[in-house]
């Protein structure tokens, strides 16, 4: 399902130049409707479903399906974005409740870090990401490192 944006949540950004979503859409899809001063997905089949809509809106406004290997069929996770972390909401059917939060790396002028926020600190090294590849045979072609 793509990116949809509640009306009765959307502002508008304030009437900005451009929406936050407007901004941060990879694919160009959303648009301010000038009229009601409120964001829409101008091409739902074009969407990429890559939440950058929904974790940059302010006021939480843009939902997209939660991915099966994210949240649970039915559930839903709605970001909640500070300065330096996201924080997620996850609701599940049942009507329970987990919260984690994601940090944000910054740069030293203050904007998101273009990696996203991943600090790897030898991680990348481990040998158990290099399993999968030595299982299919294709250790050769990687060039694996004991």
């Amino acid at each position: 399902m793509p990116s949809y944006v509640n009306p009765d949540k959307c502002d508008g950004c304030k009437a900005l130049d451009k929406t936050a979503c407007q901004y941060i859409c990879p694919n160009d899809l959303m648009v301010l409707d000038r009229d009601k001063m409120k964001a829409y997905n101008r091409d739902v089949s074009m969407c990429w479903e890559c939440y950058n809509c929904v974790k940059i809106c302010p006021t939480q406004a843009v939902e997209v399906r939660s991915y099966a290997d994210f949240v649970p069929l039915g559930a839903s996770a709605t970001p909640m974005r500070s300065t330096d972390s996201i924080l997620w909401t996850v609701k599940f059917r049942n009507g329970s409740i987990k919260r984690f939060k994601f940090p944000i790396r910054t740069t030293a002028e203050g904007k998101a870090a273009p990696d996203g926020g991943f600090e790897t600190k030898g991680d990348l090294n481990s040998p158990a990401l290099f399993t999968e590849p030595a299982s299919l045979g294709l250790a050769d072609v990687f060039h694996l490192a004991n």
